[in-house]
Order: C-alpha cells, then sequence, then structure tokens
C-alpha cells in the first residue's frame, strides 16, 4: 500500500549540511527548539491578551506599529523563496544593495516555472540563480525537484514562522501554520537584506468550517465556495483564519490548497492552526522536532464570521473566466471537454494524484481529452512510483509532466482553437493557458479524473461511491539531492549573467508636474496577466526589462507599448482591484520603462499597489467612483505641483481635455510617501543596510 512507503532517506549534502546548521531535511536553519521557547515568551507576554491566530503570529514578528486594521504595521521576516520567474529581479535587486549575504533563517531560491527551454534565456537564467543563491547564501532547488510551495511545505515549512514569498501563493504555507505573504521581487529582497516587510494590520476573516465533508467533496470544493461567497476581492485587507470541527477532516495538503487559492481572494494571507495533524504532516516528513501547537484563544473575536457546513457541501466548478465564477458541478454537467490537467500548486500533493490513480486505475481516459498531470514534487514523483500509482496513471492514458508549474503559467500544454479545459489549477484568466480564445474551468482532481473519464464535464458523484480514498502516509520518502546548500562563503563565487539579462532599471525622482494622455482605459479586475502576460514566450524575458516591456497589455490592446513610447508615457485609467493577480513586479517595471507615472483606479489589489509604490509609480484612488465614467482614453491630464500633493495625501488631477478636475486619494504611509518621491524603493540611500 502507499500509505506504507519505506521513507527512505537520502542527504548527500555531508558537511555542507552540517555547516548550514542543521540537516536540510529538517528545515536547513537556525530552527528547531529554541522556536518554543521564543512563542511560549511571546505568549507569555501577553496572557492577559485574548488574541485569534493571526493576531498571535503577527505579534510575535512586530517590529513596528500597531496591531489596528488599516495601520502600517512592520513584521520580521524568517524565510524567503523566489522562482524563476520573478527570482532574477530579485537577486539583480539584492544585488544592487550590495549586501554579502542574506540575513534570514532561511532563504530559497527555487527553479519550477520556466523549466521549458526552447532557448537559451532560460538555461542562462537558472545558471544566474544558482550562482546568486551560492554566492548570497541561499539555497538553490534545482529545476525538476518541484513547485516552491509544494517543496517548501514538505521541506521548510516551520509552524509560527513568517514566510515572505516573490509569488502570489506563498500563502499556501498557512496550511502548515506558518503565516505566508507573496510580495514583489523586491520587497522579498529587502527581506533577504534583513529589513522588515511593511504591509497594513489586516482585518481577519474567521472561516469556521462544521461537519463531515459529503462523499466526493474535497478542499478545492471548499475554496470555491469561499471564492463563490467573496469574490476575487472580498479578502483585499484581510486574512482568512480557519476553524471548527471540520478541521479534522482536512490534511495539512488539504488544507495547503485552501491557503494556496486565498490568494485568489486578494487575500494577504490564510491560516489554519498547527494542531495534531501538522504533527502527524511533519513527523511523515521526518521533521516532527519542529513542531510547534498554534491556536486563536478561546473567545478570541473577528472582522467578520463566514461559516461552511461542510456537509452540505457538492462538488463545485469556476466557470471562464474567473476563479469566482463558481456554480454547482451538476450545472455545468456534460460540456464536452478536450483537455484536462491536473496539477499546480493547488492540487499536486501525493494524495492528490493517488486518488486521481485510484479513480483511473483499469479504465482509459476518452478518446477526445488529453490528460496531463504534473506531480507538484520529486517527492511526490517517487513516491507515485513506488506506490504503483504511477502505473496506473500511464496505463490510463495521462500523459505525466516533470514536476513544474508548466500548463499553469501557460508554460507548455495549450489547449486547442476554442478548446474547453478542465483544470486543478488555481486561475482561469482569459488567455493564460496559452491559447486565446480557450475556456478554462477550475476543479478539484477528483472531479477532473471522473471527467477525463467520461470525455465531459461530469459530477464525481455520478461515478457512486468513491474509491476508498488514501490518508497522509506515515512516513514519506525524503531525498533532498536535489537542494543545493551555499558554500560557507561565497565570496569567491562569480555570478554567471547571459545576454538575455540586463541591468536593473533606475529610476529618478519624482517630477513636480506630470502632464500626459490617458493611453488606456480598463474595466474591473485587470489582472497581472493583462498588464504582463505569463507564458512560454513571454516568461523567458522576465531579466530583460526593454524587451518585456513590448508585451505591455499585449493582450488588451497590442499597440500600447508602441503609443506610450510615442507619446512618452501618460497614464492608466482602471476599474476595481486593479492589479489582481500574480506577485510579478514586472506589471510595475514594464509600465515604468514605457513612462507611466501613474495609475488611476477605484481600487488596487495590494500587491500591485506596493509594487507600483516600490517602482515610484503613483496609484491614484478615484474619491467618486463616478469620476471613472468622466474620463475617456485619449483625454489629456495634468497634475502640478504633484510632490507637495503626495505629501497631503489627496492629488487633483486636471481633465484639461474635458476641462474638469478629479479628486484622487493617495493613502500612504510617512514610508511610502518617501519611496515615492525619490524615484523608487533602490533609491533611498541606506535601506538596506
Amino acid at each position: 500500500m502507499a500509505s506504507q512507503t519505506a521513507g527512505r532517506t537520502a542527504s548527500p549534502n555531508g558537511d555542507a549540511e552540517r555547516r548550514y546548521g542543521r540537516s536540510i531535511q529538517k528545515s536547513g536553519a537556525l530552527l528547531g527548539g529554541s522556536l518554543v521557547f521564543w512563542m511560549s515568551a511571546v505568549l507569555r507576554r501577553g496572557e492577559s491578551d485574548v488574541r485569534n491566530l493571526t493576531q498571535k503570529l503577527i505579534g510575535s514578528h512586530l517590529v513596528d506599529g500597531r496591531m489596528v486594521a488599516g495601520e502600517e504595521i512592520a513584521i520580521r521576516i524568517d524565510q524567503t523563496l523566489t522562482q524563476d520567474a520573478t527570482g532574477t529581479m530579485a537577486y539583480l535587486e539584492f544585488e544592487a544593495m550590495g549586501i554579502p549575504r542574506v540575513k534570514t533563517e532561511l532563504s530559497v531560491s527555487y527553479i519550477d516555472h520556466n523549466t521549458l527551454q526552447t532557448g537559451f534565456e532560460n538555461a542562462d537564467d537558472h545558471r544566474f540563480l544558482q550562482s546568486a543563491a551560492a554566492k548570497f547564501g541561499a539555497l538553490f532547488s534545482r529545476a525538476g525537484n518541484g513547485i516552491c510551495h509544494q517543496v517548501h511545505l514538505e521541506r521548510f515549512g516551520v509552524p509560527g514562522k513568517t514566510l515572505l514569498g516573490a509569488d502570489s501563493h506563498t500563502p499556501t504555507a498557512g496550511g502548515l501554520g506558518m503565516l505566508g505573504i507573496g510580495a514583489g521581487g523586491l520587497d522579498v529582497a529587502m527581506a533577504m537584506a534583513g529589513q522588515p516587510f511593511y504591509l497594513e494590520m489586516p482585518g481577519v476573516i474567521n472561516v469556521r468550517l462544521t461537519g463531515e465533508p459529503a462523499p466526493w467533496v474535497s478542499a478545492k470544493d471548499i475554496i470555491l465556495e469561499v471564492l463563490r461567497r467573496l469574490s476575487v476581492k472580498g479578502g483585499v485587507g484581510k486574512v482568512l483564519e480557519y476553524s471548527g470541527d471540520g478541521l479534522a477532516y482536512l490534511s495539512v495538503t488539504e488544507r495547503a490548497t485552501i491557503t494556496n487559492m486565498g490568494a485568489e481572494l486578494g487575500a494577504t494571507s490564510s491560516v489554519f492552526p498547527s494542531d495534531e495533524g501538522t504533527r502527524g504532516f511533519l513527523a511523515a516528513q521526518q521533521r516532527e522536532d519542529l513542531f510547534v501547537p498554534l491556536a486563536a484563544d478561546p473567545g478570541a473575536t473577528y472582522d467578520e464570521v463566514l461559516e461552511i457546513d461542510l456537509g452540505e457541501l457538492g462538488p463545485l466548478i469556476a466557470l471562464p473566466h474567473s476563479p469566482d465564477n463558481v456554480v454547482k458541478v451538476s450545472e455545468a454537467v456534460g460540456r464536452r471537454v478536450d483537455q484536462v490537467f491536473i496539477g499546480s500548486c493547488t492540487n499536486s500533493s501525493y494524495v492528490d494524484l493517488v486518488r486521481v490513480s485510484n479513480i483511473l486505475k483499469g479504465r482509459t481516459v476518452a478518446p477526445n481529452v488529453s490528460l496531463v498531470i504534473a506531480p507538484g514534487s520529486r517527492q511526490v514523483f517517487h513516491m507515485l512510483s513506488e506506490s504503483g500509482a504511477l502505473l496506473d496513471l500511464i496505463e490510463a492514458g495521462a500523459r505525466v509532466l516533470e514536476c513544474a508549474c508548466g500548463p499553469c503559467v501557460g508554460v507548455g500544454q495549450a489547449p486547442c482553437s476554442s478548446g474547453v479545459s478542465l483544470r486543478t489549477s488555481n486561475r482561469n484568466f482569459k488567455g493564460r493557458s496559452g491559447t486565446a480564445d480557450a475556456e478554462v474551468f477550475l476543479v478539484s482532481a477528483e472531479t477532473a479524473a471522473v471527467s477525463a473519464l467520461v470525455g465531459a464535464i461530469a459530477d464525481p458523484r455520478s461515478f457512486g461511491a468513491p474509491p476508498k480514498w488514501i490518508g497522509l502516509p506515515e512516513r514519506f520518502t525524503v531525498d533532498d539531492r536535489m537542494i543545493i546548500p551555499p558554500p560557507e562563503d561565497g565570496g569567491g563565487v562569480e555570478v554567471s549573467r547571459g545576454p538575455n539579462i540586463k541591468p536593473l532599471p533606475r529610476t529618478e525622482q519624482m517630477r513636480d508636474t506630470l502632464t500626459g494622455r490617458v493611453l488606456l482605459k480598463l474595466g474591473n479586475n485587470i489582472t497581472t496577466d493583462h498588464i504582463i502576460p505569463a507564458g512560454a514566450k513571454v516568461l523567458p524575458l522576465r531579466s530583460n526589462i526593454p524587451a518585456i516591456s513590448m508585451h505591455c497589455f499585449e493582450a488588451v490592446d497590442p499597440t500600447f507599448p508602441e503609443r506610450a513610447m510615442s507619446a512618452t508615457g501618460g497614464f492608466i485609467l482602471g476599474g476595481s482591484n486593479y492589479g489582481q493577480g500574480s506577485s510579478r513586479e514586472h506589471a510595475a517595471l514594464a509600465p515604468l520603462h514605457l513612462g507611466i507615472r501613474a495609475v488611476i483606479a477605484k481600487s488596487f489589489a495590494r500587491i500591485h499597489r506596493q509594487n507600483l509604490i516600490n517602482f515610484g509609480i503613483l496609484p491614484l484612488t478615484l474619491q467618486d467612483e463616478r469620476a471613472y465614467d468622466e474620463v475617456d482614453a485619449g483625454d489629456d491630464l495634468f497634475i502640478d505641483a504633484a510632490r507637495s500633493q503626495v505629501s497631503s495625501g489627496f492629488v487633483s488631477v486636471r481633465n484639461v481635455t474635458k476641462g474638469k478636475t478629479i479628486g484622487t486619494r493617495l493613502d500612504l504611509s510617512g514610508r511610502q510617501r518617501e519611496i515615492v518621491l525619490a524615484g523608487g524603493l533602490l533609491n533611498i540611500s541606506g535601506n538596506a543596510s
């Protein structure tokens, strides 16, 4: 049986591991018993306080500010992660600070996004990242070792710790009782330099899960229900904290599915308590000594409460083209399916894929369906092979991909023209799959597997009683040979740079007069994929800002880069939740390169707004949303005395074409005002000392 896998351990790094402080397979950094003592001391100091789990996690890392929702705070960051679509810029930024070694307890550089090497660019960037990790003191997870969030959960996550990642799905770690937060690469570089991470103190939504899930209902259905109720902007400025007796039915990997897709709500993070289920997962990963029990205090209060009776929940599906466009699967059955993708950082765990193999075992995928499966990590792949589940997948007709993000970010396996793709990933934005007119639906791994057999969207309950589901194995196979520790001294390491790696963009301090034309007027929920697309064509240019800028707003208006350069810049007008989606700071850097110095919108997504600030672009929020209808693309705008207006927090924008004044807010802290006035975070001297 798979649950009785032997759990072989391979640790070839020897002296390098010992130099790094402790074995890599026990998180590779300064963790251990001191954490328990430290957390206990923190909690003792606040014995009279009744706190929820989010407040405990933030309070134990608070460096500056008050834990009052909406106020700026600074927290200490214990761990960081980057991946190859964001990491190149992050390490260029870290290098620019002139700091010889990372100052976090643990930093890991992962290769998981751009593993399709159709040219030299990706391979060159991987060499850059490996040499940078060695020089600056980070662990390096090689291509093929797995998706950053899955591997970090397995090998490095520690309850009670903070994790800042240059990837929006970093809150995946919340399934383990960590505070995981996604951010732009520059914020992560600052954390690696030992600086705190600044954010607005989030409000906390308590999601109470009660009862036992019905047959065929999975963690994916739970988070789709949360999205259905709250929408893609319902979590902005908030943390979702899960509780209730329903948690007993969710393993750590299932909890991680839920915290992963909390990013689609726009949430700052999502967290589960660290309980006996957490202990069991860490024990199976041979890291039980890092377990710390963590939960909300009895009587803790919340800003909002959302209750979900798991027994009343059925299988759900997100229709194109938004993760919150959720209905019951039963309302979508019968739609012919061309492709099924099972994988991504959301549903690629061992538990997920063994369940899929149990459904497919002895059966064959429908003739009209291309089924592709990507294990989330080398550990998952290895254990599927050992248990025999991999053979079941192959015999059923599945095409098994490498352990990487792949189709989720449009790197390979684009659907056919006008194709219907059923996916277990977390986003179904239009065009993200690599096919502009494809329709992508989001479902659980179980629904995906049953639908692959039927050849159309199917309610898994029509399959009959589910196979006997496997729980977490008693012991995971541990083999960390694909994780390379840095040398003790990186002074002699030369950083490798390919010709596609261009110098880090530099900016000037903000001018006192800003003029330009409205180059684009956009609607609500504009994603970072709209601004800078993902995919195999564009992502290899991530370390070349001039080149990637030529794809800016490509999916919206291919003429935008040329028009912006001809106009020497201008303004962008957006609707609500502007910049939702990924953490990629290229969605700020590319418009910056094209001369954009201000974006006016009804509201902004958290990460993108901070990325705009970090690079000196003004994120102006309309005081009256009705003013949006009074501005058109092509209008000429004028901001006078911009520097003093920035300091006031209110910026008047003159619409010269219409002869009207637009009132906007610029809700910045004193620190953020200093950044935008200086033209960006890297222009502030001494900020990383």
